[in-house]
């Protein structure tokens, strides 16, 4: 290494790492390019972004070639770490964030990723605007009318496979299947046809946080080089495309994106979940027209047996009229309220949901202003500072058997981002159970699973 390389580097030669290492650029020059990647957004007409695993670190889901990544550490046999949080309430980072602020002010252009943890689309990255090359881990497509379902839960096979679950638009009903490529699996052309179409247009290509040695996928961004474009390289290690790229900064992605947004005037915005549930009320009378039967189903509206998983326990209470005496041989309104209990990862410890009942009342169907109530959630969240907010989106009724199905909105994670320290209110993440953490990144369930790890970007 020369001395004037020395000079511009810190280079960290990690020990043992099987020849892995991380490399920053000092505090001057690290603030130097910053600034002129600033620039170069500030100027860019089409900028697209491509992203690596580097970009979910902080996160708490590891990369796989970096010092604490996953090949890493099982190729030195040293045991992966403990997570502290399922991988399906991962929440995305400062990067992730500020692509949402550089879309919707219409600079960014596209988003081409590489990973499969959901989270360019949790963040708020329109799915028109965005490649997912490998997949996502939280996606079923309906391979007869193409309609794609996100989930908020992991889906349980990879390698384009069936699952257990059927497509709800009408008249179709097939078979889903996941979207999280195998070995064998070809990058798909609906993702890869935009990507390449979008990196030929660009004339600034900015890849953060992927070391770019997995192939078709790391020749996407030399497609702008024809046009004039420039590459831009955010890693902590070096890249096969380093080379070709007009700048290559080696630095944490979230400080380099901080630091951009800050040149350019604009804010990280806030991260606010909403998950979903539906409320199931079915009554009728016994058979011998007695008693009154009543039934209340809590359930993900996802399917009735599709997991719920951000919640841990429901408690239930009853409000009764004073008249009334008991609920089996009265037809008179009451009210029951729904104590949810969060599972680990969310940002509150319970909601409660209060059910008006009153079997004398049929149910209109009554579909709400679904953008509007979120947008609201959203809003109160952020005001409050806190999570918990909930509202009906969706109500209709069944005649048969005679039911009341409610869609409930409830906001489970809210995460202010500040300039220098770790998202405020925000957990230390990590990705999944100890079984998840054990296998990987990818998923869980079987170690086939573990074979998509090269089809996952590797970054810092």
């Amino acid at each position: 290494m020369s001395l004037g390389y020395a000079e511009k580097l810190s280079y960290i030669e990690d020990v043992g790492k099987v020849g892995m290492s991380e490399l920053f650029d000092t505090p001057r020059i690290l603030q130097e390019k910053i600034e002129k990647l600033a620039k170069m957004i500030r100027k860019s007409k089409h900028l697209v972004v491509f992203t690596g695993a580097g970009i979910s670190t902080s996160c708490g889901i590891p990369d796989f070639r970096g010092p604490k990544g996953i090949w890493t550490l099982q190729r030195e046999g040293k045991a992966l770490p403990e997570a502290s949080l399922p991988f399906h309430r991962a929440m995305p980072s400062k990067t992730h964030m500020a692509l949402v602020e550089l879309e919707k002010a219409g600079i960014l252009k596209f988003v081409i990723s590489q990973n499969i943890d959901g989270l360019h689309l949790r963040s708020g990255i329109p799915r028109e605007k965005l490649s997912e090359l490998h997949g996502n881990s939280f996606m079923e497509t309906c391979s007869s009318c193409g309609i794609e379902y996100f989930r908020d839960f992991e889906v349980e096979t990879i390698g384009l496979k069936d699952t257990p679950r059927h497509c709800s638009t009408v008249g179709c009903g097939a078979r889903l299947k996941d979207t999280v490529l195998d070995w064998e699996d070809a990058l798909p052309s609906k993702e890869m046809n935009p990507a390449e179409k979008h990196c030929k247009m660009a004339d600034v290509v900015l890849c953060l946080g992927t070391s770019l040695q997995i192939t078709p996928a790391c020749n996407l961004p030399l497609k702008c080089l024809r046009s004039g474009g420039k590459i831009v390289i955010v890693n902590l290690q070096k890249t096969p495309k380093d080379k070709k790229a007009n700048m290559v900064i080696h630095g944490l992605v979230d400080k380099v994106i901080v630091g951009v947004i800050d040149q350019l005037n604009m804010r990280i915005p806030p991260f606010v979940r909403t998950d979903l549930l539906q409320i199931i009320f079915t009554q009728g009378l016994s058979i011998d027209g007695r008693f009154m039967n009543w039934t209340l189903r809590v359930a993900s509206v996802h399917g009735k047996e599709a997991p719920l998983p951000f919640v841990h326990s429901i408690e239930v209470i009853l409000f009764l009229p004073s008249q009334m005496c008991c609920v089996s041989t009265s037809t008179k309104p009451f009210n029951i309220i729904l104590k949810l209990n969060f599972s680990d990862g969310c940002g509150c410890s319970c909601t409660h949901i209060r059910i008006p009942v009153d079997f004398e009342v049929s149910v209109e169907c009554c579909n709400h202003d679904k953008n509007s109530i979120l947008r609201k959630l959203r809003r109160k969240a952020i005001q409050d500072l806190c999570c918990g907010q909930n509202a009906v989106i969706e109500r209709k009724g069944i005649k048969t058997p005679k039911s009341e199905v409610t869609v409930y909105a409830i906001v489970t994670n809210m995460v202010v981002y500040d300039k220098t320290s770790k998202p405020c209110g925000a957990i230390s993440l990590s990705n999944g159970s100890r079984k998840r953490q054990n296998e990987g990144v990818g998923g869980v369930q079987t170690s086939r699973k573990r074979r998509t790890e090269r089809k996952v970007e590797d970054g810092q």
